[in-house]
């Protein structure tokens, strides 16, 4: 069994970190260079650094925080928003980022997922998934994805989109619940098990992580002694809100989700 990554979110806005519910509501929480300084300290696996300011002048204030980030942490980092082409991606690499993470730009035009691939490998390349529920047939839940930020929605099926983006391309799945984003109220596991049932790619679960608990068991695999119906087998969790509020810290998480039975990296 692979060991399970901790992943720190920093969502930037104005070269500052900013923190939402359910992708609104956005309040500051810090600076990401500190952030960032801190989770690489604490030992988080990876940290994804996400444009949420859909601007020129933001995305290039963003790569000038990788850069400043990438020069002193050694860890591997993911940026995204923003991300609309293939020199868009170039732009991202040089800057530092190990991979980029794309959503709306990928939904208009799948292509780009196979571009991305051939230029870079599909090891560089997140499909980020903003995903929530509906109702379908005869009540039964779905997930569709949404596009431009959780504004607009596809209609496409989630799971479908997923499948699809990994035979285009695509090597990792950035799977975002709108629902669940920044209340606190725990990952959407049904959600997270639908889409790792779908794809051979692995899938970073992210959105609603309020205690230890949560993350524990969106890691969890169904055969840990007592995981019951509260587990998903995520490959990663991103955490945001938890950590960048002092709520608690990387070590802690990993403790935490250690005596549960979820292996992680030390």
């Amino acid at each position: 069994m692979q060991a399970k990554r901790i992943i720190p979110c920093l969502d930037v806005d104005g070269g500052r970190v900013v923190k939402g519910i359910k992708f609104k509501g956005i309040r500051d929480a810090g600076d990401p260079v500190e952030l960032a300084r801190r989770y690489n300290r604490e030992g988080a696996d990876e940290l994804t650094f996400l444009d949420i300011g859909a601007s020129y002048k933001s995305r290039a204030t963003l790569l000038e925080v990788v850069q400043q980030v990438a020069a002193e942490v050694f860890i591997p980092l993911c940026v995204g928003g923003g991300i609309r082409t293939l020199q868009d991606m170039r732009d991202a690499m040089n800057a530092g980022a190990d991979k980029v993470s794309v959503c709306t730009a990928a939904l208009k035009r799948p292509e780009l997922l196979s571009e991305m691939a051939a230029a870079y490998g599909s090891q560089c390349v997140v499909l980020s998934i903003d995903a929530a529920r509906a109702s379908g047939p005869g009540g039964t839940a779905v997930w569709h994805a949404w596009s431009h930020g959780g504004r607009t929605c596809t209609g496409l099926d989630a799971a479908a989109w997923a499948v699809r983006a990994v035979k285009l391309g695509a090597g990792e799945i950035l799977l975002n619940s709108i629902d669940a984003d920044g209340t606190g109220a725990g990952y959407d596991l049904e959600l997270t098990r639908k889409i790792l049932d779908a794809v051979p790619v692995p899938v970073i679960a992210s959105g609603g992580a309020g205690n230890l608990d949560q993350i524990a068991n969106v890691l969890l695999p169904p055969d840990a002694p007592g995981a019951g119906n509260a587990w998903a087998d995520a490959d990663a969790a991103l955490v945001a809100s938890l950590l960048h509020f002092g709520k608690t810290t990387i070590p802690e998480i990993k403790h935490h989700a250690g005596a549960k039975g979820v292996r992680v990296r030390w």
